[in-house]
């Protein structure tokens, strides 16, 4: 039977509030100031922020390589952080992960863990970790690790002007966790993710911050602060000397020193993070077992990066096409997209966009150096919308791996031109009146291709014409034609070959007087279903141990969740070599794997695989695959595991009250470190407690200052519904501290701050 609270301790209140549970009244301290949801949060927030260092470990010897922040995103010690600084490449190259933490959030990081790869996205230049050690090499068992973490937000929701605050490390002497606060300022939109590709913020971000944390009001992360150090330093950048590598006894310019970029400007938004971390809370890893292996000079560094045919759009359409090109725009104009085709870049390759307006440095527009997120090669934009561009003239350049691949220039201003255009290109199988039918962008292979074009302001006899490409290779040019058509309306033209067109990719530019006024890529890829292309067969589902296996298997859409393999099976007609195409897996709707990939099979064949797999068991839920070519999804199918949905929300933790406080001596009144605070779940009692995690609700450890936190939130009782949690409170040489039913209500202060004495047991 466990015993009354006041048989050893008095918890001395500031303010006195008193909550009843079922038998007895607890005394506790609440703080009456009113905070915001992130002041509320600060102390998890910075306590979940750590500092990543990439070592390379030897048998005498551990080397810093590289080094950047984080933000434990999992109780269970998953870590979310940048790429470039915790998966080994040409600059990193180390093979051990050490993460350092603040035991109080004053105090400077220090190394008590060891993590792995959970999962990453070098092009996004995003990286899940999953601590498996603690720093002396011994095992950590995830199941008893009860680390603060902070949630990730919905930044689709993030808008102009919104206030956010930055946390991370600025230097590795005795500095604790660091607070930068600041404003969002403009939205830079790329194929990769959309107009909020990237986030700009008014706070100046030192280039240690990377990786880190930002935060909108509510404490929810929304974002990572990013950038890729070059693995040539050059003087826009820093760098750390950390070791005496030289061994010459001291620690000076003579040293290796560890590059960690320079100026921060671009905030990676939590949505292109949420994939990883929900694959890593999963457990799972996908593989695209039928892909042929396809070997490109460039991954080599044979061939350098390139970038041609620079021009500029006001808008895009839903395949990430310009619908239009321009050579300058009117006063009040809202949106602009540069955009140049490319080649040879990589998910290593650092890219960075400089402009200028005026001659005066433009960071809204400016994009200072990432990870390339793209493909191999293809056409590509960068650029801006919703926010008025002030006049002025706007020089653009682009740069790879520091190098200059091309420059451009535009101007704002004036009023609107009402000059002779062509724009909104779409493609497809035309109807009786000449009208293209299907999706717009990929047609099934065929003879013919046509395109459709809203063509303004044009006059008779103005000399236009139109220029098809396959595979970056000009096929046909129509001559020089005169204009009959009138000023404005809508024109079909068409492409064909009595042969038979090829699959692949295919680009439209029309001319009007010589000067390029509309251009658009499509894909020809599959069989004609109609007007629309037949590319993918339907998924089907298979389990198995092994490729063999699956092969050999017959598919059904149900499995139990013992199943460790899930193999998705499709066949393909018509796909030429290297059209892009997209693998997407969900599970209960929810995105956890997406990755682009060159087509590098047969035109034609059957039984492509690619396997989901779990050790011990996929979990429960309904698993999807989507198929994807040009932002088109062709093909999509669904298998359901054990019961078909996910018993909890393993994305999020439950909404509820957040339990802090301190524990002190009650004779000194000091603050006793290392006392264990456990949190029984309402299921049982403190009698019924064996020291089992099952039974554990939460559990946290006082820091040196006798401060503790408790991560999960505790669910709110009603008159409905109650959880009655128990109490056990320990610590070396002072008498415990046991009770139950222990109940928070909906008019309980949120945060429920508690102030503990313990007396010594001898007393």
């Amino acid at each position: 039977m466990s015993r009354p609270l006041h048989c050893y301790a008095l918890l001395i209140l500031s303010i006195c509030m008193f909550i009843f549970t079922e038998s007895r009244l607890l005394h506790v301290h609440a703080q009456t100031t009113v905070l915001t949801p992130f002041e509320q949060n600060l102390d998890r927030i910075k306590r979940a922020t750590v500092l990543v260092y990439l070592a390379q470990e030897t048998r005498d010897d551990l080397q810093i390589i590289c080094v950047g922040s984080g933000t434990l995103v999992s109780r269970r010690g998953l870590i979310l952080t940048n790429a470039h600084h915790t998966v080994p490449n040409d600059a990193c190259n180390g093979n051990t992960i050490i993460i350092a933490l603040s035991l109080s959030t004053e105090q400077a990081p220090i190394p008590l863990y060891r993590a792995e790869v959970a999962q990453a996205n070098e092009g996004l230049d995003l990286a899940v970790l999953q601590i498996t050690q603690s720093n002396d090499g011994r095992t950590v068992d995830l199941d008893t690790l009860s680390l603060p973490f902070v949630e990730l937000g919905d930044s689709n929701l993030v808008e102009l002007d919104d206030t956010v605050s930055v946390m991370g490390y600025i230097n590795l002497s005795a500095d604790s966790v660091q607070l930068r606060r600041g404003t969002i300022t403009s939205f830079t939109a790329e194929p990769s993710g959309g107009e909020k590709t990237w986030f700009k913020t008014s706070a100046a971000i030192p280039a240690l911050m990377a990786g880190g944390g930002v935060y909108n009001q509510d404490g929810e992360l929304i974002g990572i602060p990013t950038t890729a150090p070059l693995s040539r330093q050059t003087s826009s950048q820093t760098c750390l000397v950390l070791q005496d590598t030289n061994q010459d006894g001291t620690i000076n310019e003579r040293d290796t020193c560890i590059p960690i970029g320079g100026f921060i400007n671009a905030l990676r938004p939590s949505s292109f993070a949420q994939p990883l971390v929900r694959a890593a809370t999963l457990q799972t890893t996908v593989e695209v077992v039928s892909r042929s292996t396809a070997v490109s000079l460039s991954q080599f560094g044979f061939l350098s990066p390139f970038a041609t045919r620079f021009f500029f759009s006001t808008a895009i359409n839903e395949a990430n096409m310009p619908t239009n090109v321009i050579t300058s725009a009117p006063t009040g104009t809202r949106s602009l997209y540069l955009f140049f085709d490319y080649a040879n870049m990589q998910p290593n390759t650092v890219y960075e966009l400089r402009v200028n307006t005026d001659n005066i440095p433009n960071t809204a527009l400016s994009l200072a150096p990432v990870r390339w997120s793209g493909a191999n090669n293809g056409l590509w934009y960068i650029g801006t919308s919703n926010q008025v561009l002030p006049n002025g003239v706007y020089d653009f350049t682009l740069l790879a791996d520091n190098i200059v691949l091309g420059s451009t220039t535009i101007v704002i201003g004036g009023g609107a031109q009402f000059v002779p255009s062509f724009s909104d290109i779409v493609f497809g199988l035309a109807d009786e009146s000449g009208n293209p039918l299907g999706n717009g962008f990929v047609l099934p292979v065929g003879t013919i291709a046509n395109a459709r074009f809203i063509y303004r302001n044009m006059q008779d006899g103005l000399e236009w014409t139109a220029r098809w490409f396959f595979e970056g290779v000009e096929i046909f040019r129509s001559p020089p034609d005169v204009w009959r058509d009138g000023a404005d309306g809508s024109k079909t033209i068409s492409i064909q070959d009595a042969n038979g067109l090829l699959p692949g990719k295919y680009r439209l530019e029309l001319y009007i007087a010589g000067r390029l006024s509309a251009t658009s890529d499509f894909t020809l890829a599959g069989l004609a279903d109609g007007a629309f292309p037949k590319v993918f067969s339907e998924p089907t589902f298979i389990g198995g141990e092994n490729q063999i296996e699956a092969l050999s298997s017959s598919p059904t859409t149900n499995y139990p969740n013992t199943v460790e393999n899930l193999f998705a099976q499709f066949d393909w007609n018509k796909i030429g070599t290297n059209t892009r195409w997209r693998l997407e897996w969900y599970i209960d709707e929810e995105l956890f794997f997406s990755q682009n990939l060159s087509w590098v099979n047969a035109d034609n064949g059957t039984q492509f695989l690619t396997r989901l797999a779990r050790s011990g068991g996929l979990l429960d839920g309904r698993y999807r695959i989507d198929l994807y070519i040009d932002e088109i999804r062709l093909a999509t199918n669904q298998a359901s595991v054990g019961i078909g949905q996910l018993p909890i929300d393993r994305f999020a933790d439950p909404e509820g009250l957040a339990l802090r406080g301190r524990i002190l001596d009650a004779s000194s009144q000091q603050g006793l470190e290392g006392v264990s605070f456990i949190l029984i779940s309402d299921q049982f009692s403190v009698a019924d407690f064996v020291w089992n995690t099952s039974q554990i609700y939460d559990v946290a450890v006082t820091d040196r200052n006798g401060y503790f936190e408790l991560v999960r939130p505790l669910e709110l009782s009603n008159d409905d519904v109650s959880f009655p949690y128990s109490v056990l409170i320990r610590s070396d040489g002072y008498l415990p501290i046991e009770f139950d039913g222990f109940v928070v209500k909906a008019d309980t202060p949120n945060p429920l701050e508690l102030t503990i004495y313990l007396t010594k047991g001898n007393e």
